[in-house]
C-alpha cells in the first residue's frame, strides 16, 4: 500500500501538495475515480477518491477516516548530535521513525563534528520514512539546538537520561526506564560529551545511563535508545 502525506486535511475535499500531486500521476498513473490512501502525521489514514487530476495537481473526495494508529502512553525524545556523515544521521532518523519515535532534537556539543543542518531536507526524510512504515505519526524534528539549551530546559514529568562512556556510569538504561514514563535521552557526538556537559545535565536532573558495554557509533546508539525505551513498553 502506497501513503500519500497531507500534514493538514479539514472537510471532504482534499488538495495534495504539488510534490505528492506528481507521484499519484507521474509513479502511480492514478486516474480519475480511482481511490489512495492519506496520512495526516496525527494518527489518521484517509481513503480518498480521485476527483480531478492533471501533471500538479490532484483533488479528491474523503470517503473514509480511519484512525490507523493510536497514541503511545509515553513521550519519546531524543537529543543527539548530528553525525559529520549526514547519511548517517539521516539513517537515524529514518529508523527511529519506523520504531515510532515522538520527537527528536539535533544538539550542539563541545565535540559536535557537525555545526549545521538542513531541517527541511531532514523533515523529507522523515516523512518517506512514515510513509515507509506505514506509521500515521510524524515525529517532531526541532531546530538544532545548542546542548546547555535543551538541559536547562523545564521538562515536566518527563524522566531524564544522558547516555556516555565512564566508569562511574553503573546503571543500564533498561534498568532506569520505567514503563509509560514520558523520557528524554541526549546522546552526545563521536568524541562522547565532555566532562562539562556531563555535570550540567546532572546538575540538572538527567540520570548518567549506559547502553551497554559496547562502543556505539552515535546514530546507533541513538537506535539502541529507542529499541530500549519501546521494549520496556511492550
Amino acid at each position: 500500500m502506497n501513503l500519500f502525506y497531507v500534514p493538514d486535511i479539514s472537510g471532504d475535499f482534499v488538495e495534495l501538495p504539488v510534490e505528492e500531486a506528481r507521484h499519484v500521476v507521474q509513479v502511480m498513473r492514478k486516474r480519475v475515480g480511482d481511490e489512495i490512501m492519506l496520512v495526516d502525521g496525527k494518527g489518521f489514514w484517509y481513503r480518498l477518491e480521485i476527483l480531478e487530476i492533471s501533471k500538479k495537481k490532484c483533488l479528491g473526495k474523503v470517503l473514509e477516516k480511519l484512525n490507523a494508529e493510536h497514541p503511545k502512553s509515553f513521550h519519546l525524545h531524543i537529543a543527539i548530535a548530528p553525525t559529520k556523515n549526514i547519511n548517517r544521521f539521516e539513517w537515524f532518523l529514518e529508523k527511529a521513525t519506523e520504531f515510532g519515535i515522538h520527537e527528536i532534537t539535533p544538539v550542539l556539543c563541545q565535540r559536535s563534528e557537525r555545526k549545521n543542518l538542513r531541517t527541511d531536507r531532514l523533515n523529507k526524510v522523515l516523512v518517506s520514512a512514515m510513509k515507509q512504515s506505514l506509521k500515521a505519526f510524524l515525529p517532531q524534528l526541532n531546530e538544532l539546538t545548542p546542548l546547555r539549551e535543551v538541559i536547562e530546559k523545564n521538562y515536566e514529568n518527563t524522566a531524564k537520561f544522558i547516555a556516555y562512556l565512564d566508569e562511574d556510569v553503573k546503571g543500564h538504561l533498561k534498568e532506569n526506564y520505567h514503563k509509560s514514563q514520558n523520557v528524554l535521552i541526549l546522546i552526545g557526538p563521536e568524541g562522547d560529551f565532555n566532562p562539562e556537559e556531563v555535570t550540567l545535565a546532572k546538575e540538572n536532573g538527567f540520570s548518567g545511563v549506559s547502553l551497554g558495554s559496547s562502543r556505539l557509533r552515535t546514530e546507533t546508539a541513538g537506535i539502541a535508545a529507542c529499541h530500549i525505551v519501546n521494549l520496556v513498553n511492550e
